[in-house]
């Protein structure tokens, strides 16, 4: 049996009983002398919206009804009810939701094959809470503001369990950074990539959403950082976060530049590329290197959603070398979860950590404004053109008539 309290438009708190709305004994069906008082109604404040600010009757989403890797093909935008949280979850307003290189491969069914569409897009997302049950008030109250990962953030209302929200300080895109992204740096480099000062790491795609933090936590570790980058501005950014060698693949031979300036090779690569680059990441290993496998995103737009790979002498080169190949897959450590985002934040605050955000400000078509703008951003993160995490600014609608 669950409970919930909610006010919309500021009018009337209503306490929901196993799906029932209380109202006259006519119409809930309850004897008056069986009828309790589940909520007491001078801590309804808890469970108000924000600010008296209504909460509308309807609200726009991405749903996948198709499974494609190409994403405007697989999503469509729909206009639905906002819906209502459970006791043990929270209504939150999204204010900015991020975009990542696996949204395809979830638009494709790869990730859980058993799924079919239509199912929500998107799984990261920051705003503030505008409802919740009652369960979920022992923790939090409406106004405040929380980060999430969690399926079907694309949406400008997503509801939320209350266990898997990370309250934040404020509302800024930054701290949305450290869910997936940030998270996947910590945690791969920590349990996987054994750092030792000293030692010279390569990143591919250096100054991306996840990139740009695994340059800065192997420079924290005391290590040699090279960081692959396709233009001369993000070569610019990577040496400003600490990047001892970019490498602009674009006026510079990788593989030659790496044979020359680095002949023992790498002690660890953090790779998200996949196909020539992780062919040549192989090739690059210093005796004992490790080479770690966040994603392949050279692959992601393809049917398969593989880049071809040639690894046929891939098992020779690890021997002789006693390298290693170890692939990460960020819920298959959720028990580092929490200690990564709270150590990412604590940084963050002391002005140690750098987050990058690009909202699109640069793009031709100007700022990623409103859950519309999720297509070009996935468009524009694909074309290579994104310096940081990919984030949209989600704009919430204008008050409509209550559905309560």
């Amino acid at each position: 049996m669950s409970s919930l309290l909610l006010v919309r438009n500021g009018r009337r708190a209503i306490s929901v009983i196993g799906g029932r709305r209380r109202g006259t004994d006519a119409l809930s069906g309850v004897h008056p002398a069986a009828r309790r008082t589940i909520i007491d109604l001078s801590y309804s404040a808890h469970f108000m919206d924000f600010q008296g600010s209504s909460i509308p009757s309807s609200m726009k989403k991405l749903v996948v009804n198709k499974l494609s890797p190409n994403f405007r093909e697989a999503v469509a935008m729909q206009t639905v009810a906002v819906p209502t949280p459970g006791d043990a979850d929270l209504l939150v307003r999204n204010r900015f939701v991020g975009v990542n290189a696996s949204d395809i491969n979830y638009t494709s069914g790869r990730y859980d094959p058993s799924v079919k569409p239509p199912f929500d897009a998107g799984f990261e997302g920051i705003g503030e809470v505008v409802g919740l049950g009652l369960s979920a008030s022992s923790r939090f109250t409406v106004g405040d503001t929380v980060a999430y990962f969690t399926s079907g953030a694309f949406s400008e209302y997503t509801v939320v369990k209350a266990k898997e929200s990370v309250p934040v300080p404020a509302v800024k895109p930054e701290f949305l950074t450290l869910l997936v992204s940030g998270a996947t740096a910590y945690i791969a480099l920590k349990r996987l990539g054994d750092l030792k000062e000293g030692e010279t790491v390569l990143v591919t795609a250096a100054a991306g959403g996840t990139g740009q933090f695994a340059v800065q936590f192997a420079k924290q570790a005391g290590c040699h950082v090279i960081g692959t980058c396709s233009s001369n501005e993000k070569a610019g950014f990577l040496k400003s976060i600490g990047c001892d060698r970019p490498i602009n693949y674009a006026s510079e031979d990788l593989a030659k530049t790496l044979k020359k300036e680095y002949p023992k090779g790498v002690d660890v690569v953090y790779e998200s590329v996949g196909g020539s680059v992780l062919e040549l990441a192989v090739k690059s290993l210093a005796t004992k290197g490790r080479l770690i496998v966040i994603g392949f995103i050279s692959g992601y737009q393809s049917a398969s959603g593989f880049p071809p790979f040639k690894g046929d002498t891939l098992p020779i080169r690890l021997l002789q070398k006693s390298a290693s190949v170890r692939g990460f897959f960020l819920p298959h450590f959720f028990s580092d979860y929490r200690e990564a985002l709270g150590s990412m934040m604590q940084m963050f605050a002391k002005g140690e950590l750098q987050c990058e955000v690009d909202c699109g400000d640069l793009s031709e078509e100007g700022r990623f404004v409103g859950l519309e703008s999720v297509f070009r951003a996935v468009d524009f993160m694909y074309a290579g053109k994104n310096l940081g995490k990919v984030v949209v600014e989600v704009s919430p609608p204008a008050v409509s008539n209550s559905k309560l």
